[in-house]
């Protein structure tokens, strides 16, 4: 009776063993497959999102309940598209976030995954791109760097490429790999001699999702509200960037807001 007892507690003990440490267990033991997650956004948002060229919705779009594998995704909207090859881990979801642009040279994003051990690996399009992190200056693209866990800003920057910022969170015992693309600056246009402005540039919020427009402290979805705009006001153009243009407001203060949301109208000066 004892012998049985010690041998059940031998294979109760390489059993859990297994499970815990071996990826593969669940399947082979139970028949469970692995499981892992993607979530998708865009600007604009609704774009069409496509899994391995089949259909499956909108940004901002998310499944938690894919195959552990390699899938190919594709983003499409209004002849603007977006193709990368992403390989989702078990247990993790991967985040895709993309401004989409005419030409690849103003399109940027960047891929979050996570796996697992510590700390945090940016990686970078173009390379040997600056990495801060809450602020503070790590070096250059590709780096790993060894971070507490917990909620980080990350800004990636790179001379003519427009400044990337990203915040990220970072669970216990994984590494967090931040793939970013850096879209190309506007042209220096101090350097460009330009005839007397006789219209000021204004944009006129459309229609949205919401009813209102976010303003944001960062031509990213990541930066920070500063306020709403309704639908139907004017704003003030200061600047024109991949997906994003620069607002002066009623109130004098500047920000940021999607130029999916807006058309530019000219107000004559007197």
């Amino acid at each position: 009776m004892k012998k049985t007892l010690f041998l059940l507690l031998v294979l109760l003990s390489i059993l859990v063993i297994l499970i815990r440490y071996s990826s593969k267990a669940e399947e082979i033991l139970f028949g469970v497959k692995q499981k892992s997650g993607i979530s998708i956004f865009s600007i604009p948002d609704q774009a069409t999102v496509l899994i391995d060229n089949k259909e499956v919705g909108k940004t901002p779009f998310e499944d938690k309940n894919l195959e552990v594998k390699q899938y190919t995704i594709k983003l499409e909207k209004e002849g603007v598209s977006w193709q990368g090859n992403i390989k989702l881990n078990s247990g993790t979801v991967t985040i895709i976030n993309r401004d989409l642009a005419q030409n690849q040279a103003s399109s940027s994003g960047e891929i979050l995954t996570l796996n697992k051990g510590r700390g945090i690996t940016v990686v970078s399009n173009p390379q040997q791109s600056e990495v801060e992190i809450d602020g503070k200056s790590y070096g250059i693209t590709p780096i790993s760097i060894n971070l507490n866990t917990g909620e980080h800003s990350i800004l990636v920057s790179h001379p003519n490429y427009l400044k990337r910022s990203i915040k990220a969170s970072m669970p216990p015992e994984y590494n967090l790999t931040v793939s970013v693309d850096l879209a190309l600056s506007e042209v220096d246009l101090t350097t460009v001699s330009a005839p007397v402005i006789t219209q000021t540039p204004e944009v006129l919020v459309k229609q949205t999702p919401t009813g209102f427009l976010r303003v944001r402290d960062q031509a990213s979805l990541n930066g920070k509200e500063i306020t709403k705009i309704n639908t139907g006001e004017k704003l003030v153009l200061l600047e024109e960037s991949a997906g994003w243009d620069r607002v002066r407001l009623p109130d004098g203060k500047e920000g940021f807001v999607s130029s999916a949301y807006v058309e530019k109208v000219e107000k004559q000066t007197n």
